[in-house]
């Protein structure tokens, strides 16, 4: 059975968002953020300072079995975690940026690595969120074309607001190098989960999906990706009223925080949705041949929050009950 096969049967994975926002909880200097994980653009936060966060960086109660584990116990088939969210910070060893979790935090461990390690012992199929267009980090980085969702959506805090920006390098320099290390290192990933392809022409849209499959031929690329290239219709977030695309596989991104949380947020993850209601919508998507793609955001020590896992597991017993 070939990935867009199995995903297709699959019905269910767990995503999460982790990153150097998780540090900060959704709250900035007094000020709340709705999706923490935003929080380096929302309140403009100097790089300067943002790097500070990765001297803070310290999940001493991260355990990758713990988590697989929880993600197995849920029913989940597939587990899909950021490898490198908007902020441009990496959780895996890269030789193409300092930035990320081994050589610039003090907690020094791979954890795209000590994940992937742990998917394979559990039998999890992977999948790696990766951040090909918004990189708050990199003065090339996209996000610069207008849209509806946040404007502008590139760093322009740090960055003069009028430079000219050359995204096709960035593309090279960092985007596709990282794209290579992830799919060369780490073993098999059964799909790439791209987001927000907001300065992605149609030729670099391209370009990229086939990037993908020269090193996975068959590791799917989410619709995200941008433009008409791609293997998996992703809805937009929490669209539970999606419609499928009967050609192709289909997935829902959708958060356990009943405010729409990504990123772990004290405040979002006090009004979690019930096991019922997660079941529910789950039924509705897989009856319309679309798998539920359930976020979990972790804390900043490397924890499922206690509500969560025990909200995941009485899910993983009624699917399990349900047959």
């Amino acid at each position: 059975m070939n990935n867009l096969e199995w995903f297709k049967a699959a019905k269910f994975g767990i995503m999460s968002h982790f990153g150097l926002y998780s540090v900060l909880e959704g709250e900035y200097r007094g000020m709340r953020v709705n999706e923490s994980e935003w929080v380096r653009h929302e309140m403009r936060i100097p790089r300067e300072e943002y790097h500070r966060l990765a001297k803070a960086f310290y999940p001493i109660y991260f355990d990758a079995d713990e988590w697989i584990r929880t993600v197995k116990e849920a029913g989940a088939k597939y587990y899909v975690i950021t490898a490198k969210h908007h902020e441009g910070f990496a959780l895996f060893d890269s030789e193409v940026s300092d930035f990320n979790v081994v050589k610039a935090t003090p907690f020094r461990r791979d954890i795209i690595g000590e994940i992937a390690e742990s998917c394979r012992k559990y039998g999890i199929k992977l999948g790696l969120y990766y951040s090909q267009d918004l990189d708050w980090e990199e003065e090339n980085g996209g996000g610069f074309i207008e849209n509806p969702f946040a404007n502008p959506g590139h760093n322009v805090w740090d960055f003069e607001p009028d430079r000219t920006v050359d995204f096709q390098s960035y593309l090279d320099k960092k985007a596709k190098p990282q794209i290579r290390e992830l799919l060369t290192k780490y073993g098999d990933i059964c799909l790439m989960w791209f987001d927000c392809p907001w300065t992605m022409s149609k030729e670099q849209s391209h370009d990229l999906y086939h990037f993908v499959k020269s090193f996975q031929p068959d590791c799917l690329v989410t619709q995200r990706i941008g433009h008409d290239l791609w293997d998996i219709a992703s809805g937009g977030d929490n669209e539970l009223d999606k419609t499928a695309d009967a050609q192709k596989a289909n997935d829902v991104p959708a958060t356990l925080s009943g405010r729409g949380n990504w990123g772990f947020s004290v405040y979002g993850n006090m009004e979690y949705k019930s096991a019922e209601q997660i079941l529910r919508e789950k039924n509705e998507l897989n009856e319309k041949g679309i798998n539920l793609l359930l976020n979990v955001g972790p804390d900043h020590l490397g924890r499922f929050p206690g509500p969560a896992v025990k909200i995941l597991k009485e899910i993983g017993l009624r699917i399990a009950q349900d047959g």
